[in-house]
């Protein structure tokens, strides 16, 4: 197991084990991860008590039908926003009842980047029991695959911060 590898496991069996103290269940809404934020969650055992389902909404029609994105979000701000990894955040809480859900949305390449939009750039919202609604921009260095991984890595690392942070 690679070091990274062995970081991903521990960050996600930490907030399994946060998850459970608070009884809390999670789900996912991605885009350019590709579903790697859900597959890793997965990988802990006993998982299922805190992780019920989740949505790869690679397409800007995914995101409209499956976890409520509007049409005149994308329109304006494009998928890989603010605005969008928000309402997908928010979007993917409701329709799963859970407690928090984690959006994903970027640009991994090698291209569709732009000069407003150079490829690495990452936005990760979550949404928290009507608590709040949170989002980070991170333009990522490297390949397709290091970005994703470093998307990854800050999902994990975002959502224990804001798990360890909720009011019981």
């Amino acid at each position: 197991m690679t070091s990274q590898n062995k970081q991903v496991v521990e960050l996600a069996t930490t907030l399994g084990e946060l998850l459970i103290a608070r009884q809390y269940c999670i789900t996912t809404a991605e885009s350019c991860t590709g579903g790697l934020l859900a597959a890793c969650l997965t990988d802990v055992p006993g998982a299922s008590s805190w992780f019920e389902q989740s949505w790869v909404t690679y397409s800007n029609q995914a995101k409209i039908d499956r976890v409520g994105v509007s049409a005149e979000t994308l329109r304006q701000h494009g998928a890989v926003s603010e605005q969008t990894v928000l309402e997908m955040a928010s979007g993917a809480r409701q329709m799963a009842a859970a407690n928090i859900a984690v959006a994903i949305s970027g640009i991994a390449g090698p291209d569709g980047g732009s000069t407003e939009k150079p490829v690495g750039t990452v936005w990760i919202a979550w949404s928290l029991n009507d608590q709040f609604q949170d989002a980070e921009l991170t333009v990522f260095e490297g390949n397709r695959q290091q970005v994703r991984q470093a998307a990854l890595l800050a999902a994990l690392s975002g959502s224990i911060v804001r798990v360890s942070n909720l009011a019981d």
